[in-house]
């Protein structure tokens, strides 16, 4: 299932970890583990992590979200999304129905 996650860090506790040099590669380590479609950053609420990426099972949540409760202090939601494609397959579903 296509997932948006957004992770909006604590601002000191992500300043420790950005000048301790760990913030890329945590960055990193993310990015490789979850193959996200789209990585966006914004200075939403502080330092902001959004990526898209394709969830096989829910079960990740805690290995995915959790780096970023101990290390940032993140609060991190995850919302199911779609794109174009998908929005169009579903309302295609909902015609056949009528």
């Amino acid at each position: 299932m296509r997932m948006m996650m957004k992770a909006r860090m604590d601002t000191q506790m992500s300043n420790q970890v950005t000048k301790g040099g760990a913030m890329p590669m945590s960055v990193r380590s993310t990015i490789e583990r979850l193959k996200p479609e789209a990585a966006y950053f914004t200075p939403e609420g502080g330092r902001t992590m959004i990526l898209v990426f394709d969830m096989q099972d829910t079960a990740q949540l805690p290995s995915i979200a959790d780096p970023f409760f101990q290390e940032m202090g993140a609060e991190v939601t995850f919302e199911p999304v779609m794109n174009l494609d998908d929005l169009q397959k579903g309302l295609a579903a909902l015609q056949k129905q009528s």
